[in-house]
């Protein structure tokens, strides 16, 4: 079934299906490498309203090696599928096998990274690199497409630079092939991360093809800017990457403005600590405490963004390693936010943290999040 509803005169198409998978909403939850692992993936699942969720980029090459660093990164639980395991490789026998192996491991789609910028997945013939050779890319596609029982997607971006602008034109051959979805990030390789998202060419790679639903991807931080995105590049979707490490509620919020034009409430400083604690124990049930809790220090920054005053926790929680620390931690942490409270509790006005980031603007530069420190950055 098909929900539908409208907002500022447009229709938007609320659920959707990716082949033949019927997903619960068309909010994607985008991969950031080091950062989208089982347990965040659970973690913003079980808020409710996100469609599909996308592992890290998995390097195909790595699982037919059968590497244990890229087994833990297609690892799943129901509780989170359907879910997309996300592969980058530029040989295309690898490529088709690492994506049996991931159908054969319960994934329920296969999304193929067409969009990495950094110069180790592009220096193999991956990642960006794919938009210059559509050719070659399209065959990769096919042979992947007709050996597997599960969808088959690909993340792009509009094109290596401004000059060689081809994800219309890729988008195109990709359907012809049997793709199932288009994601595409609004910004060129050259670009990174900087500049504005280009709407305008969201909109030429939806109007390239003719029954792909295609996803767009940049700069969504707030549930105004997917509206924006949606209205504006006439895509079916919207896949939301750093906007859901700021505000893991995004997805909820999300679908509630859509449905009704309201915003729902900010969740609580209590909200936010309960979930922060669910994810920290999710990090050490995944990865042991030791490991859990170093990789969690460059996570709990993110939580503490939306805390108010937040400088004590921040400088402490950047080196704890163990779960006992980490409560010692938020327990001296509160008491020293108290002093910024009024007598019930809440923070006193001028001590609030801004509800939003600016909205999306085509083409623009805005004010952003940060792109998170992690494994892509330092390649």
């Amino acid at each position: 079934m098909v929900f539908l509803c409208g907002l500022g005169g447009r229709i938007f198409i609320l659920k959707m299906k990716i082949g033949d998978l019927e997903l619960e909403s068309n909010l994607f939850l985008s991969p950031l490498a080091g950062y989208t692992n089982l347990p965040f993936r659970l973690t913003v699942k079980g808020l409710g309203s996100l469609g599909l969720v996308t592992t890290d980029l998995v390097n195909a090459r790595s699982l037919i090696e059968k590497r244990a660093v890229a087994f833990k990164m297609i690892a799943t639980d129901p509780r989170e599928q359907p879910m997309s395991v996300q592969l980058f490789g530029g040989v295309p026998e690898e490529m088709r096998d690492a994506a049996l192996m991931v159908q054969e491991h319960g994934a329920q789609s296969v999304d193929i990274n067409m969009g990495c910028p950094v110069k180790k997945v592009t220096k193999t013939g991956s990642g960006s690199s794919m938009m210059k050779d559509l050719g070659a890319t399209q065959a990769l596609v096919k042979e992947m497409v007709d050996a597997l029982d599960i969808p088959v997607t690909a993340k792009m971006r509009l094109g290596w630079d401004d000059q060689n602008i081809t994800a219309p034109d890729l988008a195109m051959a990709l359907e012809d092939v049997g793709v199932s979805a288009i994601f595409i990030h609004g910004r060129t390789r050259a670009q990174g991360f900087s500049g504005g998202v280009n709407l305008g060419g969201i909109r030429l790679v939806k109007r390239a093809v003719t029954s792909v639903p295609v996803i767009g991807n940049g700069d969504v931080t707030t549930a105004e800017a997917a509206r924006i995105m949606l209205e504006d590049s006439e895509c079916d979707g919207v896949s939301i990457g750093r906007g859901a490490f700021y505000n893991p509620w995004i997805f909820k919020q999300t679908q509630n403005f859509l449905e009704t034009g309201e915003q729902l409430s900010d969740p609580t400083f209590e909200d936010r600590v309960v979930l922060m604690r669910a994810h920290l124990n999710r990090m050490i049930e995944f990865y042991g405490e030791g490991r859990g809790c170093v990789q969690f220090r460059k996570v709990a920054p993110w939580y503490a963004k939306r805390f108010g005053p937040s400088k004590f926790f921040k400088d402490r929680v950047v080196r704890f390693a163990s779960l006992e620390e980490f409560e010692e931690i938020l327990a001296q942490y509160i008491e020293w936010r108290n002093r910024f409270c009024d007598d019930s509790g809440e923070l006193l006005e001028r001590y609030r943290p801004s509800a939003q980031y600016s909205s999306i603007t085509d083409g623009v530069k805005q004010e952003g999040i940060k792109v998170p420190k992690g494994a892509v950055e330092t390649w």
